[in-house]
Parts: C-alpha cells; structure tokens; sequence
C-alpha cells in the first residue's frame, strides 16, 4: 500500500489576515497546498488526507477539492475544539483547537498505513516529498520507526525578520535525540543569531537541521499520540492557549526509548506565508519556480 499524506489545513490564518490555505499564490491562481499534492502525486503517494474546520468545509469543498478528483485519491476530516477522547475535560472558555498533533489524530480512523504529515500552508520542495516517500515505503511493515525532514537552517529564514525553528539535535548516526525550539532567528551581514532568553545573541550554523513540520510515522504514532493527549489534557487542559505539538510528543516517545526518527536531510528550500507580508515574496519564489520549468505555468492542466 503506498503511503498517505496527511495535511494540516485547519489553520484560520488569523495573523495573516485570512485563510492562507486557499489564497492563490501561483501563476494561475495556485495555492502553497496544490504545490505540496502536485509533489506529493509526482513523488508516488497514495492518499490525500485534508485536516480542515467545519467553518470553511463549503468553500474548500468547491474551491479546493475539485482541482484534484481523479489525480489522487482524497479524504478530509476535520478538527474542532471538542474532538477529544472520551472522559476528558477542558476549559469551555477555549476558543481554538489544541495544535499540531491533535489535529494529527483525526487521520486515526481511515489511516492504516504509513503516512506523512505537513503544513497545507508551507513550501515544501519536490526533493523533499521524494525523500519521505523512499522511507516510509521501506517501513512499511514496521513500527516505532519515525522520520523527520531536516531542513539546513539557512534555507528556511525570512526575509521579513526574525523566526522560530524547531532546531534538530541527532545522534552520531543521524537519528532524532531532541528538537529544541529556538526563537529570534534571523540573519545578520551573512550571519545567522538567535537570541536566548536573555536576549543574548548566539551563533547558529546555516547546516544545523531543523524541523519545518514535515514527519513521517508509521500507523502505531496514533496510539501513542492519544495516550499523550489524554495525559496533556488532564495537566493543561484548564489552560486557554496551550498547545499539543508533535515534536512534544516525539521528544518524549524518543526519551522512553520507544521509537526511533531518522534525520532526513534535505536541501530544498522551505518558504511559508505566516504574516501577510511574505505573500509578496511567495509569489514571487513560486513564478520563478515556474520560469525554470520546475513546475508547469497551469499546475492542473
């Protein structure tokens, strides 16, 4: 069975002014998101997953959908703030789901088989999605066995200021042992700093590994992400804005001795749209992308 994606598209945008997920940045009016399934399609995945809300489930039904009947086989679900396991209790004043890898567990019901997992409103790379399927063919029929895409830091930074990276700590043969998010990035005279919480500036190698959301798992991730969630819940539940992040839940599994992830370095240049002003500069890095014939100028024609 060929490996599924599953994409994160729940995200209202609320920084950057709308719903990134359905605003058209290529050519013809293409999304980031059409990018990552064309990748996806071309690398040999089996499967869309969309993680949505139920709020805009009408306008992605029309606007999205459509463009990819018939390329790949598709499934959407759809994360909201009650979806929670049975028994579990939280604060009703919250108004936002509950992050990264509760949306994660909605796939729980119709993925079987290894998956991959992303961000509907980041630039990925075709290399990148190429690596990701390579590995999870080859862990088809095993458990416990992770992969993270490691991007090199300096293909990820903005040109907009300063951002946060989950920065990749591996071991001698390149398997996951931390990721430690670091905050204040940014590149200075052809430098990269960040700056602790002392408001220090520190140097960073432009080839450290980070992680920009992009996993791969094999089925058996569910399990262990439930039982995290119910224990998140029962500790952080009262809180209005906390949030359940993958590489929480990875970092621990990692800890306990319970799984391994494999570093995947990549170097495919990553962009995303968090504020409304790198809307320019993704327009302009995708149009390029189309003038060097990495894509074609109508990506469903």
């Amino acid at each position: 069975m060929k490996p599924t994606l599953l994409i994160l598209a729940a995200g209202m945008g609320s920084r950057y002014g709308g719903l990134k997920q359905l605003d058209g940045l290529g050519p013809n009016g293409e999304t980031i998101m059409d990018y990552s399934v064309y990748d996806a399609i071309q690398a040999g995945f089996g499967k869309i997953v969309f993680v949505i809300r139920h709020s805009f489930k009408k306008e992605f039904g029309e606007i999205i959908i459509p463009r990819y009947l018939g390329k790949i086989s598709l499934e959407v679900v759809f994360q909201e703030i009650d979806y929670v396991p049975n028994g579990s209790v939280y604060n009703n004043d919250r108004q936002k789901p509950w992050g990264t890898n509760h949306a994660l567990l909605m796939g729980k019901q119709i993925i079987k088989e290894p998956f991959a997992i992303i961000n509907a409103d980041d630039f990925y790379g075709r290399e990148s999605f190429e690596i990701l399927f390579k590995f999870l063919k080859t862990v088809q029929h095993s458990k416990n066995q992770y992969c993270v895409i490691g991007y090199r830091l300096g293909n990820t930074l903005s040109e907009s200021g300063a951002v946060s990276r989950g920065v990749c700590t591996t071991s001698t043969d390149g398997y996951l042992t931390s990721v430690l998010e670091l905050t204040q990035i940014e590149r200075k005279d052809g430098v990269i700093y960040y700056k602790d919480e002392k408001g220090i500036e520190n140097l960073l190698d432009a080839n450290k590994h980070v992680s920009m959301n992009m996993w791969g798992f094999t089925p058996d991730y569910f399990d262990y992400s439930e039982e995290a969630f119910i224990e998140f819940l029962y500790r952080k539940g009262n809180e209005l804005k906390s949030e359940f992040y993958i590489p929480t839940v990875v970092n621990k599994l990692i800890v306990d001795g319970k799984v391994s992830c494999k570093v995947l370095d990549t170097s495919s240049n990553w962009f995303g749209v968090t504020y409304v002003e790198d809307r320019e500069q993704a327009v302009l890095k995708l149009n390029e992308l189309v003038r060097k014939c990495v894509y074609p100028d109508s990506l469903w024609a």
